[in-house]
């Protein structure tokens, strides 16, 4: 079906500048945040995808009241009578053509802008419980964000559905009608009467676009000062409790592995059978050992102080005593996509080299994004 042409038509601007730079950038923040959400080397990318995500949205909401005419939602709030007819007539041939979003479209849009919120609250919920981080750190509990978890992934997926049936929806709509709707939200244009015509409101849209870039040089200023020396952490874990005994002792011979990597009977095992620590005695005496159990109880993975031990304690079966890290469920879920080259590189040795990816290894904080693999040498 060709779209009705009138000598009184024209092109004219449909979607205002902020319109368009919201449109544009959500679509590129959704994209960057899902492609990074399985790899959590990469959440700094996530989260501050999640966040552009989430500004755009409460300028969207913002917009929909205060905007140009065809970026309120009054003007496409349409009633689910009117959509039914809309596609109803898209398959008998009679659907009409609309210059801003057609019923169908209007409640995709409702539809997504619902979703991204809700996406955007429980990924919140998630880094503040989970990871200990962003504006509800130490004030939303690990169950909660545990518990926000998956709605969060649920509803990214549902998000992704959604948007490719609206893409669908563009397409169908762009050859039924014969005009570029994906050209038009580049260019803000569609055919139609000069009265028809929206205001530009292009300062906002500058705003917008220059607030997002700034708010990226500052977020990731970081890799820009960093040295090799001085790597650029973009989380840092809380201070864990510390010992000199236990440190002093067990650094002499490989990294102190802190206690929250393994549960308290682990460590306790571990420490009455001291003369044969992995084929080695460790020759300490009673009052050394009294000194550094205490600690190793106090602070084992059953004190939940970072994810790492959450984790850790929450995947040991009560029933089984790893006596190494590298045993156990969570580290092994989490190292099970790194490549076998990386374990015989000479720059890691061994599985036990924490150290060789992990920049925060001797803190025992273990954040996610502080693990950088060494690139492989050529042989």
């Amino acid at each position: 079906m060709s779209r009705d042409k009138s000598k009184n038509t024209t092109q004219v601007l449909i979607w205002d500048l902020p319109t368009r730079i919201f449109h544009w950038s959500l679509a590129m923040s959704f994209t960057i945040a899902w492609l990074t959400f399985d790899d959590n080397r990469y959440l700094y990318v996530h989260v501050f995808s999640g966040y552009t995500f989430f500004g755009l949205l409460l300028f969207r909401l913002l917009w929909g009241i205060v905007g140009s005419q065809y970026s309120r939602f009054r003007t496409f709030a349409y009633d689910w009578p009117s959509v039914f007819a809309y596609l109803k007539g898209l398959l008998n041939g009679q659907a009409a053509r609309h210059v801003g979003h057609n019923p169908a479209g209007s409640w995709a849009i409702f539809l997504m802008l619902t979703l991204g919120v809700v996406i955007s609250i429980t990924g919140i919920l998630v880094l503040g419980g989970e990871e200990g981080h962003g504006i509800l750190a130490d004030i939303v509990p690990y169950t909660i964000g545990e518990a926000a978890k998956q709605p969060h992934i649920l509803t990214a997926w549902i998000m992704l559905a959604v948007t490719g049936i609206h893409i669908t929806g563009v397409i169908i709509e762009s050859l039924y009608h014969k005009e570029n709707l994906i050209l038009s939200m580049i260019t803000g244009r569609k055919e139609g009467k000069k009265s028809q015509s929206a205001t530009k409101h292009k300062p906002l849209g500058f705003i917008i676009l220059t607030v997002i870039v700034i708010s990226g040089l500052v977020y990731f200023k970081g890799y820009l000062t960093e040295t090799k020396d001085q790597p650029y952490l973009p989380f840092i874990g809380s201070a864990l409790p510390d010992n000199e005994t236990w440190r002093s002792e067990c650094s002499d011979c490989h990294l102190a592995y802190h206690p929250v990597l393994l549960p308290a009977r682990s460590w306790r095992e571990l420490l009455h059978t001291q003369n044969e620590h992995f084929d080695e005695d460790l020759g300490l005496d009673a009052e050394t050992i009294a000194e550094i159990e205490n600690f190793l109880m106090e602070n084992a993975s059953e004190s939940k102080l970072n994810e790492p031990a959450r984790k850790i304690n929450a995947s040991t079966p009560a029933d089984k005593t790893p006596l190494r890290i590298i045993e156990t469920a969570y580290w092994l879920k989490k190292h099970k996509k790194i490549k076998p080259l990386y374990w015989k590189d000479e720059r890691v040795g061994s599985k036990g080299n924490c150290e060789a990816c992990h920049l925060d290894a001797k803190q025992g904080t273990f954040e996610d994004s502080a693990m950088r693999l060494p690139k492989l040498l050529k042989k």
